[in-house]
């Protein structure tokens, strides 16, 4: 009698241990009953060989399922890369927008910049240009015509028309870099 309880402990064990495997790696909904009752193990008292034997025949259906899941859970990271692509190509396809629309309204500005410098007397334009940055005054000086660069850099202080002077050398230079300062 002991002998025969202990063989019923160990099928109950073994066969809940079976069922708690298969259930984890089951999608939740997806054990029905008759999956459950092709999965149990025979009725009466099992030996250690059958509940071996039992293991063995559920590992590829267990294996299956869990391929099956990882199968489905790598199609939804691959949608969300997806949807995240194209997030990211409208934002890209927004900042191009914007970028055009600023290089734009700079090449407009900077047309617009030179002109009004160009229409400007010299005595006036370079106390103006002293105070900006000196490679932009050096670009806008170089815009102009050359008469009128001349005179500009005539009624800045010598110090101011030296720098932007340089500016405008070092930017013919190929041999310096960008930053002329």
């Amino acid at each position: 009698m002991m002998d025969n309880v202990d063989h019923k402990s160990r099928f109950s064990l073994a066969g809940t241990v079976v069922l708690a495997a298969f259930l984890m790696v089951a999608p939740s909904g997806v054990a029905r009953a008759e999956d459950v009752a092709a999965l149990s193990p025979p009725a009466g008292g099992a030996t250690q060989q059958e509940i071996q034997q039992f293991c063995t025949s559920i590992a590829d259906p267990a294996r299956d399922q869990r391929y099956l899941l990882q199968k489905q859970e790598l199609e939804k990271l691959q949608a969300e890369v997806d949807q995240r692509i194209g997030v990211l190509e409208q934002r890209k396809a927004e900042y191009e927008d914007w970028l055009k629309r600023r290089n734009d309204f700079m090449k407009q500005a900077e047309v617009n910049l030179i002109e009004i410098y160009k229409n400007m007397k010299a005595d006036a334009a370079a106390p103006q240009l002293e105070k900006i940055d000196p490679v932009l005054a050096a670009a806008i000086v170089m815009k102009l015509p050359a008469r009128q660069s001349s005179q500009i850099l005539s009624e800045m202080t010598a110090e101011k028309a030296a720098i932007v002077a340089g500016v405008m050398s070092s930017a013919a230079d190929p041999t310096t870099s960008r930053d002329p300062s």
